[in-house]
């Protein structure tokens, strides 16, 4: 399980998700922490310039009991007796200021020009007078801090400042406690969490899916690999009924095993093809070589056995080529030797080559064509050796007294070659398996039985090297007609 891609992909998707959803909730924390101190700023100033404003329009910041005492002190200390316009400016002021309607966790501060704060919603816990904060606050209208170090916990500080005509005459602060305002930031970032937290069971929902969708699929196809790499190429449980790439994967797979079974059959018969074809002249050569040596072929006699022996040993010779061809081709590929000839020249020299073998049967070979020259483009012994072959195939199947007609001629831009016996013929349902390695039709072929099965496989494989085409047309007991076409050459 631990080894398996489903097991990487579980934990590499846990790592990810879990890094990937830590990093976002960070970042996350942090500009919504942003967002809301801003957000909450906005709303502090909001009220700050409404203060300011209520201030300007209860003409405070001329009346205001700081700037009076400040002025008072000022002047001569004759006139220190209390001013009851005064006293009820002091009043007026702190009433009204009281009545400002603000949250509890919300402090106020009044200052004046000097900084020093005319009042404070919280005067115990406040200084009588602030430093200069004009840097505090850093060309913003809110800060976040102790105001140096004038309070004990983090505020979060907006100002307005109390103008007419120009002139200020103070300022007006509203303070809130950070911790209120990360309270707010934590029922923001524990819906956030809270969508996380859906996200990921959905996404591991999603996966599950995946685990049904392409996982089992693949354990299919795993399991089905091993089978048929164990040679079960028999194997039933490779079924996928879906309609994607591991549907095409999977009968991929299917024909494979079908190609490698059909293989596996052919190698089979290859081999038992060898050991037959092989096994019969060896057995033969073997009998009258040692009935030669005990005696029982008379040294008179002899000679008729040795052409035997002779005979199939030319017979496994000619074997052992065609073999060595097939395998030279199975190996490489047919690699050609392209070139411009004459066709009809390697066509005469090769028939002058069966004159022996057509005079002891009576065959006469014809060779038809119009023009004088064929120029072809192909490799010239490969050639010579399709025309051999097939001469040789249709003496074998001729009957004697007949003739073997080969037909040259122009079509279509190319040079064709027929090659026509009148012998046997072959029968439909053969005529496709001929191009088989060692297939040989029954014996109503012919007497010869000594053929390899391979000359026209090695035929077949020579003209598709081309890339050219040979047809084969036979009808049983008339003859059989082979077909196939070459490239012009230059000439």
């Amino acid at each position: 399980m631990k080894n398996s891609i489903y097991y990487k992909i579980l934990i590499g998707y846990i790592i990810f998700a879990t890094l990937s959803l830590t990093l976002i909730n960070t970042i996350i924390s942090y500009k919504v922490m942003d967002m809301e101190t801003a957000r909450q700023a906005a709303e502090l100033s909001s009220q700050a310039d409404s203060v300011s404003s209520y201030c300007i329009k209860n003409n405070y910041y001329t009346n205001n009991p700081a700037n009076n005492s400040a002025n008072n002190s000022a002047n001569n200390s004759a006139n220190n007796s209390t001013n009851s316009s005064s006293d009820n400016s002091i009043y007026d002021y702190q009433k009204d200021m009281s009545r400002i309607p603000l949250t509890q966790d919300i402090t106020l501060w009044v200052t004046g020009p000097a900084n020093t704060i005319l009042y404070s919603s919280f005067p115990e816990e406040n200084p009588e007078k602030l430093p200069d904060f004009s840097q505090y606050f850093k060309n913003t209208y809110y800060a976040v801090g102790n105001f140096f170090g004038q309070t004990e916990e983090e505020w979060l500080t907006v100002y307005s400042p109390i103008e007419k005509d120009g002139q200020n005459y103070g300022y007006i602060m509203l303070n809130k406690p950070m911790p209120v305002v990360k309270n707010s930031h934590t029922r923001i970032m524990n819906m956030i969490n809270v969508t996380f937290i859906i996200m990921f069971a959905i996404s591991m929902i999603i996966l599950v899916i995946f685990s049904v969708c392409v996982y089992k699929p693949l354990t299919k196809i795993m399991t089905a690999s091993k089978e048929y790499a164990m040679g079960n190429y028999e194997y039933e449980g490779l079924k996928i009924h879906s309609q994607d790439e591991m549907k095409i994967l999977a009968d991929s797979l299917t024909f494979m095993s079908s190609a490698f079974q059909n293989l596996y059959a052919a190698q089979k018969k290859f081999i038992a093809n060898i050991s037959h074809d092989f096994r019969s002249p060896l057995t033969s050569i073997k009998g009258y070589v040692e009935a030669m040596l005990d005696g029982t072929i008379p040294l008179e006699a002899q000679e008729k056995y040795l052409n035997i022996v002779l005979s199939e040993t030319e017979r496994l010779n000619k074997l052992t080529g065609s073999l060595l061809t097939l395998n030279s081709f199975d190996a490489n590929g047919t690699m050609l030797e392209l070139t411009d000839f004459d066709f009809l020249i390697i066509a005469k020299n090769t028939i002058a080559s069966f004159e022996g073998q057509c005079n002891a049967k009576n065959i006469k070979i014809r060779l038809n064509h119009e023009n004088s020259a064929y120029m072809v483009h192909a490799d010239q012994m490969k050639i010579q050796q399709v025309i051999y072959n097939l001469i040789d195939n249709a003496i074998k199947f001729s009957r004697n007294d007949s003739e073997i007609i080969i037909n040259v001629y122009n079509k279509n831009g190319k040079v064709f070659v027929a090659v026509k016996d009148f012998g046997v013929g072959i029968s439909s349902e053969n005529q496709l398996k001929i191009w088989e390695r060692f297939y040989k039709v029954d014996d109503s072929r012919g007497k010869d039985k000594k053929g390899t099965g391979l000359g026209l496989a090695i035929v077949k494989e020579i003209i598709t090297a081309h890339n050219e085409n040979i047809n084969v047309i036979s009808t049983e007991g008339v003859g059989t007609q082979f077909v196939f076409s070459l490239l012009k050459g230059k000439g």
